[in-house]
Protein backbone atom coordinates (compact mmCIF):
# COMPACT_ATOMS: atom_id res chain seq x y z
CA UNK A 1 0.00 0.00 0.00
CA UNK A 2 1.26 3.89 -1.02
CA UNK A 3 0.32 6.85 0.55
CA UNK A 4 -3.48 7.13 0.79
CA UNK A 5 -5.05 4.62 -1.52
CA UNK A 6 -7.52 5.55 -3.38
CA UNK A 7 -11.33 5.00 -1.95
CA UNK A 8 -9.82 5.41 1.25
CA UNK A 9 -11.79 7.72 4.11
CA UNK A 10 -9.07 10.57 4.83
CA UNK A 11 -11.08 10.90 8.01
CA UNK A 12 -10.57 7.28 9.39
CA UNK A 13 -7.09 7.36 8.28
CA UNK A 14 -6.62 10.31 10.44
CA UNK A 15 -7.97 8.57 13.07
CA UNK A 16 -6.49 5.55 12.73
CA UNK A 17 -2.99 7.51 12.68
CA UNK A 18 -4.35 9.84 15.78
CA UNK A 19 -4.69 6.45 17.76
CA UNK A 20 -1.41 4.87 16.82
CA UNK A 21 0.26 8.51 18.03
CA UNK A 22 -1.23 8.22 21.15
CA UNK A 23 -0.37 4.68 22.27
CA UNK A 24 3.19 5.00 20.95
CA UNK A 25 3.13 8.46 23.30
CA UNK A 26 1.83 6.50 26.25
CA UNK A 27 4.37 3.12 25.40
CA UNK A 28 7.31 6.13 24.94
CA UNK A 29 6.26 7.76 28.64
CA UNK A 30 6.67 4.55 30.45
CA UNK A 31 10.39 4.11 28.29
CA UNK A 32 11.82 6.61 29.36
CA UNK A 33 11.03 6.38 32.68
CA UNK A 34 11.98 2.45 32.67
CA UNK A 35 15.14 3.51 31.90
CA UNK A 36 15.59 6.02 34.47
CA UNK A 37 14.49 4.19 36.99
CA UNK A 38 16.73 0.74 35.89
CA UNK A 39 19.41 2.84 35.42
CA UNK A 40 19.61 4.85 39.15
CA UNK A 41 18.68 1.11 40.88
CA UNK A 42 21.21 -0.43 40.04
CA UNK A 43 23.63 2.47 40.32
CA UNK A 44 22.60 2.98 43.91
CA UNK A 45 23.43 -0.65 44.41
CA UNK A 46 27.06 -0.32 43.28
CA UNK A 47 27.29 -1.01 40.04
CA UNK A 48 30.22 0.13 37.70
CA UNK A 49 29.49 2.05 34.60
CA UNK A 50 30.67 -0.79 32.45
CA UNK A 51 28.15 -3.19 34.48
CA UNK A 52 25.35 -0.28 34.07
CA UNK A 53 26.06 -0.53 30.30
CA UNK A 54 25.62 -4.40 30.30
CA UNK A 55 21.99 -3.79 32.35
CA UNK A 56 20.93 -1.93 29.05
CA UNK A 57 22.31 -4.26 26.60
CA UNK A 58 19.57 -6.64 25.95
CA UNK A 59 17.73 -3.90 25.43
CA UNK A 60 19.45 -2.78 22.59
CA UNK A 61 20.26 -6.62 20.89
CA UNK A 62 16.33 -6.91 21.01
CA UNK A 63 15.98 -3.82 19.54
CA UNK A 64 18.16 -4.74 16.47
CA UNK A 65 16.32 -8.33 16.45
CA UNK A 66 12.53 -6.84 16.87
CA UNK A 67 13.26 -4.30 14.51
CA UNK A 68 14.55 -7.32 11.82
CA UNK A 69 11.62 -9.61 12.28
CA UNK A 70 8.94 -6.74 13.19
CA UNK A 71 9.25 -5.17 9.97
CA UNK A 72 8.41 -8.98 8.22
CA UNK A 73 5.50 -9.40 10.70
CA UNK A 74 3.67 -6.26 10.34
CA UNK A 75 3.81 -6.49 6.54
CA UNK A 76 2.92 -10.11 6.57
CA UNK A 77 0.27 -9.57 9.66
CA UNK A 78 -0.82 -6.10 9.36
CA UNK A 79 0.46 -3.20 11.31
CA UNK A 80 -2.15 -3.18 14.16
CA UNK A 81 -1.02 -6.78 15.14
CA UNK A 82 2.36 -5.43 15.63
CA UNK A 83 1.41 -2.28 17.67
CA UNK A 84 -0.75 -4.50 19.55
CA UNK A 85 1.41 -6.64 20.75
CA UNK A 86 3.74 -4.52 21.43
CA UNK A 87 1.81 -2.62 24.25
CA UNK A 88 0.94 -6.30 25.62
CA UNK A 89 4.53 -6.92 25.83
CA UNK A 90 5.50 -3.69 27.32
CA UNK A 91 2.48 -4.83 29.89
CA UNK A 92 4.65 -7.99 30.69
CA UNK A 93 7.88 -6.34 30.74
CA UNK A 94 6.68 -3.69 34.13
CA UNK A 95 4.74 -6.24 35.73
CA UNK A 96 7.64 -8.56 35.93
CA UNK A 97 9.56 -5.77 37.60
CA UNK A 98 6.66 -4.87 39.46
CA UNK A 99 5.65 -8.28 40.65
CA UNK A 100 8.88 -9.79 41.46
CA UNK A 101 10.40 -10.61 44.71
CA UNK A 102 13.27 -8.64 45.98
CA UNK A 103 15.59 -12.12 45.37
CA UNK A 104 15.01 -12.30 41.90
CA UNK A 105 15.69 -8.16 41.11
CA UNK A 106 19.34 -9.13 40.22
CA UNK A 107 21.00 -8.28 36.69
CA UNK A 108 19.73 -10.99 34.74
CA UNK A 109 15.75 -10.65 35.50
CA UNK A 110 16.17 -7.29 34.98
CA UNK A 111 17.76 -7.76 31.60
CA UNK A 112 15.96 -10.12 30.58
CA UNK A 113 12.96 -7.47 31.19
CA UNK A 114 14.59 -4.84 29.28
CA UNK A 115 14.90 -7.32 26.15
CA UNK A 116 10.90 -7.22 26.81
CA UNK A 117 10.68 -3.73 26.99
CA UNK A 118 12.58 -3.15 23.76
CA UNK A 119 10.57 -5.28 21.56
CA UNK A 120 8.03 -3.60 22.58
CA UNK A 121 9.13 0.02 22.42
CA UNK A 122 10.12 -0.92 18.86
CA UNK A 123 6.97 -2.72 17.45
CA UNK A 124 5.04 0.53 18.47
CA UNK A 125 7.44 2.86 17.18
CA UNK A 126 7.28 0.74 13.73
CA UNK A 127 3.68 0.46 13.65
CA UNK A 128 3.44 3.97 14.31
CA UNK A 129 6.04 5.46 11.67
CA UNK A 130 4.63 3.20 9.27
CA UNK A 131 1.37 4.71 9.65
CA UNK A 132 2.71 8.16 8.62
CA UNK A 133 3.23 6.35 5.37
CA UNK A 134 -0.10 5.40 4.65
CA UNK A 135 -2.15 8.10 5.57
CA UNK A 136 0.17 10.53 3.52
CA UNK A 137 -0.56 11.01 -0.52
CA UNK A 138 2.92 10.10 -2.06
CA UNK A 139 2.80 13.38 -3.96
CA UNK A 140 2.49 14.95 -0.43
CA UNK A 141 6.26 15.28 0.24
CA UNK A 142 6.04 18.37 2.56
CA UNK A 143 3.46 17.08 4.22
CA UNK A 144 4.74 13.50 5.36
CA UNK A 145 7.99 15.97 6.35
CA UNK A 146 5.99 18.12 8.75
CA UNK A 147 4.02 14.93 10.30
CA UNK A 148 7.55 12.84 10.43
CA UNK A 149 8.78 15.70 12.20
CA UNK A 150 5.74 16.30 14.62
CA UNK A 151 5.69 12.33 15.11
CA UNK A 152 9.08 11.85 15.94
CA UNK A 153 9.91 15.19 18.04
CA UNK A 154 6.88 14.64 20.62
CA UNK A 155 7.97 11.23 20.87
CA UNK A 156 11.61 12.07 22.01
CA UNK A 157 10.18 15.25 24.15
CA UNK A 158 7.37 12.42 25.78
CA UNK A 159 10.58 10.92 26.40
CA UNK A 160 12.19 13.20 28.56
CA UNK A 161 8.80 13.31 30.28
CA UNK A 162 9.28 9.35 31.25
CA UNK A 163 12.65 10.36 32.54
CA UNK A 164 11.00 12.80 34.59
CA UNK A 165 8.21 10.40 35.68
CA UNK A 166 10.90 7.84 36.71
CA UNK A 167 12.60 9.85 38.37
CA UNK A 168 9.87 11.06 40.50
CA UNK A 169 8.09 7.64 40.84
CA UNK A 170 11.34 6.02 42.20
CA UNK A 171 11.67 9.54 44.83
CA UNK A 172 7.92 9.27 45.72
CA UNK A 173 6.76 5.00 45.58
CA UNK A 174 9.55 3.39 44.65
CA UNK A 175 10.92 1.33 42.09
CA UNK A 176 8.29 -1.86 42.16
CA UNK A 177 5.11 0.13 42.83
CA UNK A 178 7.00 2.61 40.10
CA UNK A 179 6.69 -0.40 37.81
CA UNK A 180 2.43 -1.14 38.52
CA UNK A 181 1.56 2.70 37.74
CA UNK A 182 3.50 2.56 34.55
CA UNK A 183 1.88 -1.08 33.80
CA UNK A 184 -1.81 0.46 34.26
CA UNK A 185 -1.33 3.70 32.42
CA UNK A 186 0.17 0.85 29.13
CA UNK A 187 -3.04 -0.82 30.05
CA UNK A 188 -4.84 1.94 29.52
CA UNK A 189 -3.28 3.12 25.85
CA UNK A 190 -3.68 -0.94 24.52
CA UNK A 191 -7.75 -0.59 25.76
CA UNK A 192 -8.27 2.51 24.45
CA UNK A 193 -7.11 2.08 21.15
CA UNK A 194 -6.07 -0.95 19.60
CA UNK A 195 -10.04 -2.05 19.63
CA UNK A 196 -10.65 1.27 17.44
CA UNK A 197 -8.43 1.31 14.72
CA UNK A 198 -10.07 0.14 11.66
CA UNK A 199 -9.05 0.35 7.98
CA UNK A 200 -5.88 0.05 5.72
CA UNK A 201 -3.70 0.12 8.96
CA UNK A 202 -4.32 -3.42 10.21
CA UNK A 203 -4.07 -4.64 6.46
CA UNK A 204 -1.91 -7.76 5.85
CA UNK A 205 0.21 -8.69 2.77
CA UNK A 206 0.16 -12.22 2.14
CA UNK A 207 2.51 -12.21 -0.42
CA UNK A 208 5.04 -10.35 1.88
CA UNK A 209 8.28 -12.45 2.01
CA UNK A 210 11.04 -12.35 4.64
CA UNK A 211 14.38 -11.90 2.29
CA UNK A 212 12.17 -8.27 1.10
CA UNK A 213 13.55 -7.05 4.67
CA UNK A 214 16.83 -6.43 2.92
CA UNK A 215 16.24 -3.12 1.50
CA UNK A 216 17.18 -3.58 -2.65
CA UNK A 217 16.95 0.05 -2.61
CA UNK A 218 20.56 1.83 -2.19
CA UNK A 219 19.32 4.56 -0.86
CA UNK A 220 17.89 2.69 2.11
CA UNK A 221 20.80 0.91 2.64
CA UNK A 222 23.14 3.90 2.72
CA UNK A 223 20.84 5.90 5.45
CA UNK A 224 20.42 2.57 7.85
CA UNK A 225 24.02 2.62 7.69
CA UNK A 226 24.82 6.71 8.58
CA UNK A 227 22.03 6.10 11.15
CA UNK A 228 23.95 3.45 12.94
CA UNK A 229 27.21 5.84 13.37
CA UNK A 230 24.66 9.06 13.90
CA UNK A 231 23.22 7.54 16.84
CA UNK A 232 26.23 5.54 17.99
CA UNK A 233 27.65 9.55 18.21
CA UNK A 234 24.61 10.50 20.90
CA UNK A 235 24.69 7.16 23.05
CA UNK A 236 28.65 6.78 23.47
CA UNK A 237 28.47 9.83 25.94
CA UNK A 238 24.84 10.40 26.46
CA UNK A 239 23.77 6.52 28.41
CA UNK A 240 26.18 5.96 30.77
CA UNK A 241 28.96 8.62 30.74
CA UNK A 242 27.08 11.80 30.84
CA UNK A 243 25.03 11.02 33.78
CA UNK A 244 27.68 9.13 36.18
CA UNK A 245 29.90 12.27 35.60
CA UNK A 246 27.19 14.69 36.55
CA UNK A 247 26.66 12.27 39.99
CA UNK A 248 30.39 11.21 40.26
CA UNK A 249 32.22 14.45 39.26
CA UNK A 250 30.02 17.28 39.81
CA UNK A 251 27.96 15.98 42.56
CA UNK A 252 24.80 16.53 41.13
CA UNK A 253 21.91 14.45 43.08
CA UNK A 254 19.31 11.63 41.28
CA UNK A 255 16.69 14.82 40.70
CA UNK A 256 19.57 17.52 39.30
CA UNK A 257 20.39 14.79 37.08
CA UNK A 258 17.17 13.09 35.64
CA UNK A 259 15.66 16.47 35.47
CA UNK A 260 18.59 17.45 33.17
CA UNK A 261 18.22 14.71 31.27
CA UNK A 262 14.51 14.88 30.89
CA UNK A 263 14.90 18.64 30.05
CA UNK A 264 17.36 18.28 27.10
CA UNK A 265 15.31 15.18 25.79
CA UNK A 266 12.10 17.54 25.81
CA UNK A 267 13.67 20.41 24.07
CA UNK A 268 15.43 18.15 22.08
CA UNK A 269 11.84 16.59 21.23
CA UNK A 270 10.49 20.19 20.23
CA UNK A 271 13.28 21.20 18.12
CA UNK A 272 12.83 17.85 15.97
CA UNK A 273 8.99 18.61 15.51
CA UNK A 274 9.89 22.12 14.59
CA UNK A 275 12.54 20.88 12.34
CA UNK A 276 10.61 21.84 8.87
CA UNK A 277 10.64 25.36 10.27
CA UNK A 278 13.66 25.55 11.20
CA UNK A 279 15.20 24.17 8.34
CA UNK A 280 13.41 26.08 5.70
CA UNK A 281 14.26 29.26 7.71
CA UNK A 282 18.19 28.42 7.39
CA UNK A 283 17.98 27.04 3.45
CA UNK A 284 15.77 29.48 2.55
CA UNK A 285 13.53 27.10 0.98
CA UNK A 286 10.02 25.21 1.72
CA UNK A 287 11.24 22.09 -0.09
CA UNK A 288 11.68 19.04 1.96
CA UNK A 289 15.49 18.33 2.52
CA UNK A 290 17.34 15.60 0.64
CA UNK A 291 20.86 13.72 1.05
CA UNK A 292 22.72 16.67 1.01
CA UNK A 293 20.54 18.76 3.73
CA UNK A 294 21.56 15.88 5.61
CA UNK A 295 25.41 15.87 4.77
CA UNK A 296 25.86 19.91 5.57
CA UNK A 297 23.61 18.48 9.40
CA UNK A 298 26.13 15.80 9.72
CA UNK A 299 29.61 17.43 9.60
CA UNK A 300 28.20 20.73 11.73
CA UNK A 301 27.38 18.32 14.35
CA UNK A 302 30.81 16.97 14.43
CA UNK A 303 32.20 20.20 15.79
CA UNK A 304 30.31 20.16 19.35
CA UNK A 305 31.25 16.75 20.70
CA UNK A 306 35.21 17.65 19.62
CA UNK A 307 34.70 21.75 21.21
CA UNK A 308 33.33 20.04 24.33
CA UNK A 309 35.76 17.22 24.86
CA UNK A 310 38.99 20.07 23.84
CA UNK A 311 36.91 22.95 26.61
CA UNK A 312 37.19 19.83 29.41
CA UNK A 313 40.67 19.22 28.51
CA UNK A 314 41.89 22.51 29.01
CA UNK A 315 39.87 23.00 32.40
CA UNK A 316 36.78 25.27 31.65
CA UNK A 317 33.85 25.18 33.82
CA UNK A 318 32.58 21.55 33.37
CA UNK A 319 29.35 22.29 34.28
CA UNK A 320 29.15 25.81 31.79
CA UNK A 321 30.94 23.62 29.16
CA UNK A 322 28.18 20.89 29.41
CA UNK A 323 25.12 22.57 30.07
CA UNK A 324 25.79 25.13 26.95
CA UNK A 325 27.58 22.37 24.97
CA UNK A 326 25.08 19.53 24.99
CA UNK A 327 22.03 22.46 24.27
CA UNK A 328 24.17 22.62 21.34
CA UNK A 329 24.85 18.94 20.56
CA UNK A 330 21.33 18.30 21.16
CA UNK A 331 19.42 20.85 18.85
CA UNK A 332 21.75 19.80 15.66
CA UNK A 333 21.35 16.35 16.77
CA UNK A 334 17.64 16.49 16.46
CA UNK A 335 17.62 18.61 13.17
CA UNK A 336 20.09 15.28 11.86
CA UNK A 337 17.32 12.97 13.18
CA UNK A 338 14.39 14.77 11.66
CA UNK A 339 15.65 14.70 8.36
CA UNK A 340 16.65 11.08 8.77
CA UNK A 341 13.45 10.10 10.00
CA UNK A 342 11.72 11.99 6.74
CA UNK A 343 14.09 10.75 4.60
CA UNK A 344 13.79 6.81 4.99
CA UNK A 345 10.17 7.28 4.73
CA UNK A 346 10.45 9.22 1.26
CA UNK A 347 13.10 6.36 0.03
CA UNK A 348 11.37 3.38 1.03
CA UNK A 349 8.70 1.66 -1.10
CA UNK A 350 5.14 2.21 -1.27
CA UNK A 351 4.20 -1.44 -1.09
CA UNK A 352 7.47 -2.50 1.77
CA UNK A 353 7.09 0.50 3.89
CA UNK A 354 6.75 -1.44 7.10
CA UNK A 355 9.80 -3.40 6.40
CA UNK A 356 11.71 -0.77 5.05
CA UNK A 357 11.42 1.17 7.93
CA UNK A 358 12.06 -1.91 10.52
CA UNK A 359 15.32 -2.41 8.52
CA UNK A 360 16.45 1.16 9.41
CA UNK A 361 15.19 1.24 12.55
CA UNK A 362 17.18 -2.19 13.14
CA UNK A 363 20.47 -0.20 12.07
CA UNK A 364 19.27 2.68 14.36
CA UNK A 365 19.52 0.06 17.55
CA UNK A 366 22.60 -1.30 15.96
CA UNK A 367 24.19 2.15 17.04
CA UNK A 368 22.46 2.75 20.15
CA UNK A 369 23.89 -0.75 21.25
CA UNK A 370 27.37 -0.01 20.57
CA UNK A 371 26.66 3.36 21.63
CA UNK A 372 25.84 2.56 25.18
CA UNK A 373 28.57 -0.40 25.37
CA UNK A 374 31.23 2.52 24.10
CA UNK A 375 30.01 4.74 26.75
CA UNK A 376 30.53 2.35 30.15
CA UNK A 377 33.48 0.79 28.55
CA UNK A 378 35.42 4.19 27.10
CA UNK A 379 34.17 6.51 30.49
CA UNK A 380 35.79 3.12 32.99
CA UNK A 381 38.66 3.71 31.00
CA UNK A 382 39.92 7.08 29.89
CA UNK A 383 36.38 9.21 31.18
CA UNK A 384 33.88 11.87 29.65
CA UNK A 385 36.83 12.76 27.09
CA UNK A 386 37.30 9.54 25.03
CA UNK A 387 33.22 9.30 25.31
CA UNK A 388 33.22 12.79 23.64
CA UNK A 389 36.15 11.82 20.99
CA UNK A 390 34.21 8.59 20.12
CA UNK A 391 30.95 10.75 19.33
CA UNK A 392 33.17 12.96 16.59
CA UNK A 393 34.39 10.04 14.41
CA UNK A 394 30.87 8.64 14.78
CA UNK A 395 29.41 12.33 13.15
CA UNK A 396 32.12 12.55 10.98
CA UNK A 397 31.36 8.34 9.75
CA UNK A 398 27.76 9.78 9.30
CA UNK A 399 28.74 12.25 7.35
CA UNK A 400 30.96 10.94 5.04
CA UNK A 401 28.70 8.08 4.15
CA UNK A 402 25.49 10.67 4.04
CA UNK A 403 27.03 12.01 0.83
CA UNK A 404 26.38 8.70 -0.81
CA UNK A 405 22.65 9.70 -0.54
CA UNK A 406 20.63 10.90 -3.34
CA UNK A 407 19.78 14.38 -4.23
CA UNK A 408 16.00 14.37 -4.76
CA UNK A 409 14.33 11.43 -2.77
CA UNK A 410 10.83 12.70 -3.93
CA UNK A 411 11.42 11.84 -7.74
CA UNK A 412 12.74 8.55 -6.93
CA UNK A 413 9.77 7.61 -4.32
CA UNK A 414 7.31 8.93 -7.62
CA UNK A 415 9.27 6.93 -9.81
CA UNK A 416 8.50 3.88 -7.53
CA UNK A 417 5.08 4.04 -6.64
CA UNK A 418 4.04 4.79 -10.36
Amino acid sequence: MSGSAAGSDPRRDLKNYGLVTAAYWADTIADGAIRILVLFYFYERGYSPLELATVFAFYEVFGILTNLFGGYIAARFGLLSTLGSGLAIQIVALLMLGLAPDGLLVVGWVMAAQALSAIAKDLTKMSSKSAVKLVVPDDSQGRLYKWVAILTGSKNALKGVGFFVGGVLLTVVGFQTAMLILAVLVATALFGTVPFIHGGIGVADAKAKFRHMFSNTPAVNVLAAARIFLFASRDVWFVVGLPVFLRTVLGWTFWEVGGFMAIWVIGYGIVQASAPKLISRRTATSHAPNGRTAVVLAFGLALFPALIATALIVNFDPTLVLVTGLIAFGVVFALNSAVHSYLILAYADGDKVAMNVGFYYMANAAGRLAGTLLSGLLYQWQGLEACLWASTAFVLAAGLLSLLLPGNPVRRVVATAG
